[in-house]
């Protein structure tokens, strides 16, 4: 059996597949259903983050992975709420 990913028209087949497929499933969910999808993403989101500032800083202590990652989201609300994000790439000269 060939390896698909030798193939770069039948893993892009298998991509779109895997995609349309994810879609169609979206589709009929509830609200109820993609409500608690968009729960378990943020968990899984903040559990991410915790890891990794956790790791960054070098401890296995929760707490203090999670004062650092409500201090980087607060610096993040505060550069956002001065605007100083782009929703666009600046344009090259």
């Amino acid at each position: 059996m060939p390896n698909i990913h030798d193939d770069p028209a039948a893993l892009k087949a298998l991509q779109d597949d895997i995609y349309r497929e994810k879609i169609l499933r979206a589709r009929k969910q509830t609200m109820e259903e993609r409500l608690a999808d968009g729960i378990d993403l943020t968990n899984n989101a903040f559990l991410r983050m915790l890891e990794g500032a956790m790791w960054q800083l070098g401890t296995a202590d929760e707490a203090v992975g999670t004062m650092e990652v409500r201090r980087r989201m607060e610096r993040l609300g505060r550069v956002s709420d001065e605007g100083r994000f782009a929703n666009q790439r600046p344009s090259l000269p």
